[in-house]
């Protein structure tokens, strides 16, 4: 296992997180708690001591689960919680908006406070900007809420730099939580030298880009109800198979280059590049399992090269996490 540090907090975290967006339910399918709660303490016993969820995950179902499967595990001490506000939603029309404004930030913190059965969070973090607040504002409220006790380390997800430089003339930003992926990484042109040179922690999302990099996803894959990747892009043809090309070339050269598999493989590369921690959701205990593969080696500049070179002779019309954006609300 491999560890790091983040700003606030007095215990190192583990370099992976799990992510628990699926575990929530919606837009995955549904969920089943105990199943969930099995793999969340599946992913404690591998050592992994951060867990990320957020209220929009499942309208408040992944923070209710967390908190469960962590009062059965118990210490609490030795973990760290990370989640996310900014977010409001309308379950009746299924509308998420964003709402950075600080009544709204201070009706999550309660709520999550209490849905996760803790009475502060590690990491808390506004889970996408919102144009209608100043970012300054948005910085001040959780600077308070840190103030209060409520929680301990300060962070943003899917900011640029320029609206980091104004949330921080307010507060101290300890984390920067942006989508990283073999397939999806815009963020090494801006996001990671910026946090770098900041000395802000990369907790970065979607290391298996949406299952695509887990080694279990083929073309006859259907998906459904509400399944995001329904509407995904990168799951629409011809860009499937372009992608499934590429996954396939890329598990053939982590086994014969390290004996890998094409997760561990994946997580590796995103931690290799500068990445701080690396999260990637689970709905099963086994999802746990490749932990162990993902330490103890290194990608190198020549795999980090012909990774380059697999994905340009693979993918033509390569596309971004877009689509995951959820809209700012309407001026008043």
């Amino acid at each position: 296992m491999e560890y790091t540090k983040i700003a606030g907090l007095d215990k190192k975290v583990t370099r992976v997180a799990l992510g628990t967006w699926a575990i929530g339910g919606w837009m995955w399918g549904g969920t089943d708690e105990a199943e969930s709660i099995r793999t969340i303490h599946a992913a404690l016993d591998k050592g992994v001591n951060i867990i990320d969820t957020a209220p929009v995950y499942g309208f408040g179902r992944s923070e209710e689960i967390v908190g469960k499967a962590v009062a059965q595990y118990g210490q609490r001490d030795k973990l760290a919680l990370a989640t996310k506000t900014g977010l409001e939603w309308n379950t009746e029309a299924n509308q998420v908006r964003r709402n950075s404004s600080a009544k709204r930030i201070r009706k999550e913190i309660d709520d999550s406070l209490k849905r996760l059965q803790t009475d502060y969070i590690d990491i808390y973090q506004v889970h996408w900007p919102d144009p209608l607040v100043p970012f300054e504002e948005v910085g001040e409220t959780l600077t308070e809420l840190k103030q209060e006790g409520k929680i301990l380390a300060i962070g943003v997800s899917n900011y640029t730099p320029q609206q980091m430089d104004a949330f921080t003339a307010r507060a101290e930003l300890a984390v920067c939580q942006p989508p990283y992926n073999i397939f999806e990484r815009g963020i090494e042109t801006d996001i990671l030298p910026y946090c770098r040179k900041k000395g802000i922690a990369t907790l970065t999302y979607g290391a298996l880009c949406r299952g695509l990099l887990s080694g279990r996803m083929s073309r006859d894959r259907k998906f459904e109800g509400d399944d995001l990747r329904n509407v995904d892009p990168k799951f629409k043809q011809p860009r499937f198979d372009q992608y499934l090309d590429a996954v396939s070339r890329l598990q053939a050269f982590a086994k014969d280059n390290y004996g890998k598999g094409i997760l561990p493989f994946a997580v590796r590369f995103v931690l290799g590049k500068g990445a701080s921690v690396a999260l990637w959701g689970g709905r099963r205990p086994g999802d746990m399992d490749p932990v162990s593969d993902i330490f103890g080696w290194k990608l190198g500049d020549s795999d980090m090269a012909e990774i380059d070179k697999i994905l340009k002779e693979t993918i033509s019309d390569s596309v971004g996490p877009e689509f995951m954006a959820p809209p700012a609300r309407e001026k008043s």
